[in-house]
């Protein structure tokens, strides 16, 4: 699978290399999809395994009791995170965390910033809690240098969190971590500021339920 996805991520890297001769827009983004494609249908077969085991181990939630249940962790994470600068997004039954890297990260880096390790254990108290949940971690970056340097360092971002949380308990089972790249970048990489907003790392928390486990 490695393999596979390391030979899609270059042919698409040399298609992508290839747009910027003949710019494209169709060209560009059937080379970014084929970037997209392999990285997250590699990522989705992991976070599946990773559903299923620890479903095994834990059970589902009931289906009346899946929105009570990610509502009080919705709450406990919006209690803990308050002050951090880690914003809580609600999407259905899922919840979203996203860290901005200018609070996580240093430029150019996959250390996780001292004063970040706090806001992570209080995010893991609250996950501990809540344990009928998995989670995938994506990395980002902007589009400055490049693309294959920023999958990289998204991978390493997102591992680094990974890593970060499961020393503060968290059953890394339950952990999904995945690097995005340039690819999916949460404003235009137009200025500074959008750069910014676009190097994060975003974790999502999916409820275990007799669905999907």
């Amino acid at each position: 699978m490695k393999k596979t996805l390391a030979v899609s991520l270059l042919a698409a890297s040399v298609a992508i290399g290839g747009c910027a001769n003949n710019p494209s827009n169709t060209q560009k983004g059937a080379a970014i999809g084929a970037v997209m494609g392999a990285i997250l249908g590699k990522a989705t077969g992991d976070h599946d395994k990773s559903r299923y085991a620890w479903g095994a181990a834990v059970g589902a939630i009931a289906g009346g009791a899946i929105g009570n249940y990610m509502d009080k962790q919705e709450e406990e994470l919006r209690n803990e995170l308050s002050d951090s600068g880690v914003q809580v997004v609600r999407e259905g039954d899922n919840l979203r965390l996203i860290m901005p890297g200018d609070i996580t990260f240093a430029t150019d880096s996959a250390s996780i910033s001292p004063n970040f390790n706090p806001v992570l254990n209080d995010v893991a108290k609250v996950l501990n809690e809540y344990e009928k949940t998995v989670l995938m971690i994506k990395g980002h970056t902007d589009d400055t240098g490049a693309a294959e340097y920023n999958q990289g360092l998204s991978e390493r971002r997102a591992n680094a969190v990974k890593m970060q949380l499961t020393s503060f308990n968290v059953n890394p089972t339950r952990i999904t971590a995945v690097g995005l790249g340039e690819y999916q970048p949460k404003v235009a990489n137009t200025s500074p500021s959008n750069r910014q907003m676009n190097r994060r790392v975003e974790l999502e928390i999916q409820p275990l339920t007799q669905n999907n486990t």
